[in-house]
């Protein structure tokens, strides 16, 4: 694929993201795009970002790792995938974002691991807002003892939750889906006066639903680098 090729996706999906914005009523950068780069090359995802992109999402902590040390220093990476507590040290060591925390041990896991490489990531609690078996994150009712234990951290900020929708769902399901997670972000915000101002939904098939649920952030791979 060329730089162009990737550059012409990107910017696609960029006006896209931010004319949906704009159509649910919020600003044009109200949205922010983690392009999903599992299993591409270095090559591609660094014509991303000689295309201006920053932002770019990884499911495995050794391929995160390995591209953090061979793209530049200014690349945002974001842990999207299930973390295993025994790869902490790795993503700590270079993810700002971590998406999938599914349980106090593993946040203060994080939170200790992260005072001990001198970083402060942001996390987001992951929820299966569908409770489907193939699915992972907690039940909306785990994540409460999950913004307890947040509260006692010094080296991580809790930002947010995070969801992934039924593959092949339909439009009415996605909405119950990303709009569940809305509604519960501002039922917990109410009842323990936090913040947790970021919502990630939404990948390349349901993004633009996401974005009239309230997504902050959208996980999007083949609509930008093309299909696997």
């Amino acid at each position: 694929m060329s730089t162009t090729a990737v550059g012409e996706r990107l910017g696609r999906v960029v006006a896209d993201i931010a004319a949906h914005s704009e159509q649910a009523g919020r600003a044009g950068n109200a949205v922010s795009l983690v392009a999903v780069s599992k299993t591409v090359s270095t090559d591609i995802v660094l014509q991303a970002h000689d295309a201006g992109h920053r932002a770019f999402g990884e499911n495995r902590p050794q391929e995160l790792e390995r591209k953090a040390r061979e793209l530049p220093d200014d690349c945002e990476w974001h842990m999207i995938g299930h973390l295993q507590k025994n790869k902490v040290r790795p993503v700590c060591r270079h993810a700002h974002w971590i998406h999938s925390v599914d349980s106090p041990a593993l946040l203060k896991r994080i939170d200790r691991i992260a005072g001990e490489e001198g970083t402060c990531p942001n996390v987001l609690i992951q929820v299966n807002i569908t409770g489907e078996d193939t699915k992972a994150g907690v039940d909306p009712a785990e994540v409460r003892p999950i913004l307890d234990a947040a509260a006692e951290c010094r080296n991580l900020t809790c930002a947010g939750l995070m969801t992934m929708a039924p593959f092949g769902a339909s439009e009415a399901l996605l909405r119950e889906a990303f709009g569940g997670l809305r509604q519960l972000r501002d039922k917990l915000v109410v009842e323990g006066e936090c913040q947790l101002p970021h919502l990630s939904m939404g990948m390349s098939g349901d993004y633009r639903i996401a974005i009239a649920e309230g997504a902050t952030m959208v996980r999007i791979g083949t609509a930008v680098f093309g299909a696997r």
